[in-house]
């Protein structure tokens, strides 16, 4: 049983499988998030597992959620939500995955990973992380931005797709590989072990890392079965945009760790979907299945980005590049759906594009998790040159230099209610969940709170 500090409410997730009825500073670092990594680069092996067959299919039209024709809501979406917390007492959570059978994995970035099964709340395994991926308390006093430690740990979660038959869990973390280099890399436990720690199976080694910046890193699998894992630049602008190295990246894979079959040919490595990324933390996709992404920006400049194969989203070698309307022009770059700005930041975090009909006020909606911001940021995307959702009251997202397929209105809510948002996801019951960052040591008064952090669910009024 996980230890008792934790306290999961009774209205919380009940029978999981069901869960009805239940979940700037401008000038300073902006990703708040915010840091060298050589480029450090491996060959892809893929893993062979003598116990699992890790193999998928990759039909996509097979996927729930397939819909190729999908239109854009044109009434303004739901600005308020009824919170309510189901999990409190969590240490720096940074992501959640729901299992096809409902099983419940967190993560947290101290180096935990813990399921919940409607039952109880029981650790699954705890990876050996960088040693200073802390966690503050409510009652400390006179926190600094640091206190909390390094923005690495453990980080990106995912179930394989065929859980609970092949019971692997897939996560990412930073680790020490010598004195002061640091790494990311992908592993995944078998959760249905004795030791799911013992299990611990390297799927992609050497993403290059930093100490204390812009590690990434979301993992996801996506509508066809790949494994997408999004990389930070790990302070070292000038690879973002090297397609040997794996930093500031987006990478599509198959479960074993090899390159998805018709990844772009970038002349590097074969892992390499999209290049040009600064800290994304967010991934999900359309409902045609079209990855979308939040990516940190530098002071403000933070963006919403359709990824496309091959795609340079314009972070590189000269640092701002391609990050506003002075330097996209006249460039080649992959331009972003939604651009915060020089003078407004959001700290983008972990996403959800929202298909379900629980909370219709955000159905086809990208929901994004806000750290600096501490609120909830809601992007309606829709077709460029199409007609614009019918409001006036978001911000809209449609410059000359935005991208030429797509266009957004933003909005914001529960600003300061919640604290900083680190990711927004929808359960397997349609209702939508999300998970507080509130004692990395970077929150603003009154956060921490007693409680935090939390699980919570969220219901648009």
């Amino acid at each position: 049983m996980y230890p008792d500090r934790r306290r999961v409410l009774a209205a919380g997730l009940v029978g999981v499988t069901g869960l009805a009825g239940c979940l700037d500073d401008d000038d300073r670092l902006n990703d708040d998030d915010d840091a060298g990594a050589d480029e450090d680069s491996s060959t892809a092996t893929p893993v062979a597992d003598p116990t699992y067959d890790l193999s998928v299919t990759h039909d996509i039209e097979s996927w729930d959620g397939y819909d190729p024709d999908w239109e854009h809501p044109t009434e303004p979406p739901a600005l308020d939500a009824e919170v309510e917390t189901v999990i409190e007492g969590l240490e720096v959570p940074w992501d959640l995955a729901f299992a096809p059978n409902g099983d419940l994995f967190v993560s947290e970035r101290v180096g935990r990973i813990t399921r919940y099964d409607g039952d109880e709340l029981a650790e699954v395994a705890a990876p050996e992380i960088i040693d200073h991926a802390d966690a503050v308390t409510p009652e400390q006093e006179d926190i600094g931005w640091w206190d909390g430690g390094s923005e690495g740990g453990l980080m990106g979660l995912a179930v394989h797709p065929n859980y609970p038959d092949v019971p692997l869990v897939y996560a990412v973390y930073t680790y020490e590989a010598g004195s002061d280099e640091f790494r990311n890399r992908v592993v995944y436990y078998d959760v249905d072990a004795d030791n799911p720690k013992e299990t611990e199976t390297v799927v992609v080694e050497s993403i290059p890392g930093h100490e204390i910046i812009h590690n990434g890193s979301r993992i996801a699998f996506g509508p066809a079965n790949y494994l997408w894992v999004t990389t930070g630049d790990a302070d070292d602008p000038a690879v973002t945009s090297d397609p040997n190295s794996l930093a500031g990246k987006v990478l599509r894979l198959e479960p074993d760790g090899s390159p998805a079959a018709d990844n772009p040919e970038l002349g590097g490595d074969d892992r390499v979907f999209s290049t040009g990324h600064r800290n994304p933390q967010g991934i999900s996709f359309l409902p045609d299945g079209t990855p979308i992404v939040t990516d940190h920006g530098p002071a403000a400049r933070d963006e919403v980005q359709v990824v496309r194969p091959g795609g340079d989203h314009g972070w590189g070698p000269e640092g701002e590049r391609g990050r506003d309307a002075d330097t996209y022009p006249g460039t080649e770059y992959d331009r972003p759906v939604a651009h915060t700005g020089t003078g407004t930041t959001w700290a983008p975090s972990g996403c959800i594009f929202y298909t379900g009909t629980v909370a219709d006020g955000w159905r086809n909606r990208l929901l994004v998790g806000g750290l600096i911001s501490q609120q909830l940021n809601v992007v309606t995307v829709y077709p460029g040159g199409g007609t614009p959702p019918e409001d006036t009251s978001g911000v809209r997202h449609d410059a000359d230099w935005t991208d030429e397929e797509y266009d957004a209105v933003s909005h914001s809510l529960l600003e300061d209610e919640l604290g900083r948002i680190r990711h927004v996801e929808e359960g397997p019951d349609g209702e939508v969940y999300a998970i507080t960052s509130n004692r990395d040591g970077r929150a603003e008064e009154p956060f921490p709170e007693d409680g935090d952090d939390r699980l919570v669910r969220l219901t648009p009024r």
